[in-house]
């Protein structure tokens, strides 16, 4: 998990605030305690809290491409980014082996139709000082955050929405329609969030400033085919456990340690079970209980770890 900032002028290239942005960005340290760094010029600036998953030695941001014409500040994990950095090698020069860098090189080489290539969860923004052009996007499920507020003076964007309100342009009226939605739903459905004009970029969703006009739209959705009847329940069943697998696998790269949370329950059960199957190590598994026997699932969590010969630690809430 990353924290990412930034302010834009739509208006022209007035001069950014500092101690403003500061503020902004470390409202955000606990998303990223390890780095924290700013880049302002003329009409932008860009900050970023880093917690160090990839590429732990070069991968600080904002990232520059060669000539530092494009700048990005991205929060997530793209699965495919080797993949991508192969296609992209014979024309670009890569200065980290942070997949961050495969996002700034793909908007150089494809506009916005790099989004679509990417394969993970993300939430980034994009400066080209040669086209003029502020460009986000958000995953495809809406796992990374991105909030923004666009008013006369020009557009304020965080991962979170106490970066934003840390700018004075940013006003905190409620919104009374949000408020009847979290009330109704126990949650503020997208774009909304429970202050007025302050937005959340909805999932599977791209914004592009240029001109001083903003521009959010779609550029994925789910769509199921009509192919239930074309397997047995057991071809099925084969599909299901590949394609979990090869998730599983997608997700494990890190340059620091991981392991998952196991509840006993389904979900984390057959991931750590899919962990196991492509694991060098045994994997780091964790589990909660409570004291109360009735309400504790310390059992079903240690039938997993027994199963699977994870390296297990089991903590209990008082």
């Amino acid at each position: 998990m990353c924290g990412i900032t930034g302010i834009f002028d739509t208006r022209g290239e007035r001069a950014i605030s500092h101690p403003v942005l500061h503020r902004m960005n470390e409202s955000q340290t606990h998303r990223g305690p390890d780095e924290g760094s700013l880049h302002l010029e003329p009409g932008l600036g860009f900050g970023h809290r880093r917690l160090s998953i990839i590429d732990l030695a070069t991968g600080q941001q904002p990232l520059f491409n060669e000539d530092g014409s494009v700048a990005i500040v991205f929060n997530g994990e793209i699965y495919n980014h080797h993949d991508i950095r192969r296609e992209l090698a014979p024309h670009h020069t890569f200065s980290s082996g942070a997949d961050t860098e495969v996002i700034l090189h793909g908007w150089e080489e494809w506009g916005e139709a790099i989004v679509p290539r990417l394969r993970g969860m993300f939430a980034f923004a994009i400066w080209d000082s040669n086209r003029k052009v502020l460009f986000a996007a958000r995953d495809r499920l809406g796992i990374k955050p991105f909030y923004y507020y666009e008013s006369p003076q020009g557009l304020v964007f965080g991962s979170e929405i106490k970066a934003l309100l840390e700018h004075p342009d940013v006003q905190r009226q409620l919104d009374y329609e949000a408020l009847d939605a979290y009330l109704s739903l126990l949650y503020v459905p997208a774009p909304h969030t429970i202050w007025k004009n302050l937005r959340k970029l909805p999932a599977a969703h791209t914004l592009r400033v240029e001109a001083g006009q903003v521009t959010v739209k779609p550029y994925w959705d789910l769509r199921f085919g009509n192919t239930v009847g074309q397997l047995d329940e057991e071809e099925w069943r084969a599909e299901v456990l590949a394609a979990l697998d090869e998730s599983v696998g997608c997700h494990l790269e890190s340059d620091v340690p991981l392991g998952a949370f196991l509840s006993g329950g389904v979900d984390s059960s057959a991931v750590v079970a899919s962990m196991a199957v492509t694991a060098r190590e045994p994997v780091k598994t964790c589990a909660i209980g409570f004291a109360a026997e009735r309400w504790s699932e310390l059992e079903y969590a240690r039938t997993v770890s027994e199963r699977y010969r994870t390296s297990h630690r089991e903590f209990t809430v008082e």
